[in-house]
């Protein structure tokens, strides 16, 4: 038995939700998946269950169901996708010297049946370019919504800007880890 998964890759910049699927083992099993997008690294890693017929819903079926080439149970896996709100100015900046509140909220693909909820997520900062990571002051503000304050230094002190690296973990031991080299700079 093949397992084929569709995954929404929204930091590829992907029009319309390109889906990319890929072939699993039948048995439950522990993954890591790595995706690298204009400078934007981003690591999974989750465990597959076995997937059984009917785990795909009817209104978003596997993509061999819809091509006709994979016949073989199907089902999405329970990656922990980030969405940010880093309320930045026109420019992509924000004022130096100052704390700066940044929303991040993990969400999973629509078609999953059963939802996790993410249950802890850690941020860290670099201001020169990944060379040092330090950590940023992060609390949960709702479901799946956490709220990470950035001490922003000087200008002079993060010229190239600020260096952000996310990980969440969810109730289902899945993990998530996201670096961006630069999430925005200083003015």
């Amino acid at each position: 038995m093949v397992l084929v998964s569709a995954v929404m890759l929204a930091l590829a910049g992907c029009n319309g939700g390109d889906l990319i699927a890929y072939d699993l083992p039948a048995k439950s099993a522990r993954y890591t998946f790595e995706a690298k997008t204009n400078d934007v690294k981003t690591v999974w890693e989750y465990t597959s269950a076995e997937a059984t017929k009917g785990d795909a819903p009817k209104v978003s079926p596997c993509m061999g169901d819809v091509t006709g080439s994979n016949r073989a149970a199907c089902r999405p896996e329970p990656l922990i996708f980030l969405r940010y709100d880093f309320d930045l100015a026109l420019d992509n900046s924000v004022k130096a010297g100052e704390n700066h509140d940044i929303t991040v909220v993990g969400y999973y693909q629509p078609r999953l049946t059963a939802l996790p909820k993410v249950t802890s997520l850690k941020a860290e900062t670099t201001f020169d370019g990944g060379s040092t990571w330090h950590p940023a002051t992060t609390r949960a503000t709702g479901k799946n919504t956490f709220t990470t304050t950035i001490k922003n230094p000087r200008r002079s002190q993060a010229p190239k800007g600020i260096g952000l690296r996310i990980s969440a973990t969810d109730s289902q031991g899945n993990t998530v880890r996201q670096t961006m080299p630069t999430a925005y700079t200083l003015r």
